[in-house]
């Protein structure tokens, strides 16, 4: 993140003093916002006072659960299925006679061998 720009940055995020693109912009918006508080005062509904006898009489928050009465459980024991080892595979072997070997015709291409030929015809190909 230090490589970054301060766009990118989840601090500094701090809004500061309100720019107006000019001087009639700022008188305007400041009329506009006291009609608005004239408004609300005319209406009878102040936003801070709101918000402030919201909070004094919600009742408080209790973050313990409640267990509603004839739920309590009795112990549950989990079911035993027996224990099973994980075994390794044993490695695959090839017992036949077939083939030969396996021979790398092109980069990491395993290609079986089948005959004496076959594998001089390989070790002569070129890339």
């Amino acid at each position: 993140m230090h490589l970054l720009p301060p766009m990118y940055s989840t601090t500094g995020k701090k809004k500061g003093p309100k720019k107006w693109a000019s001087a009639e912009a700022k008188r305007k918006a400041e009329t506009l916002e006291a009609q608005w508080k004239d408004l609300l005062k005319k209406q009878g509904i102040q936003a801070e006072d709101r918000k402030r006898k919201r909070a004094l009489t919600s009742e408080v928050l209790v973050t313990s659960p409640k267990i509603p009465p004839g739920r309590e459980t009795t112990y549950i024991p989990s079911l035993d299925t027996g224990m099973v080892p994980c075994l390794k595979n044993p490695d695959k072997i090839y017992t036949g006679d077939k083939v030969l070997g396996i021979s790398t015709l092109h980069k990491s291409n395993g290609v079986p061998v089948f005959s004496q030929e076959e594998a001089i015809d390989i070790s002569k190909m070129r890339r």
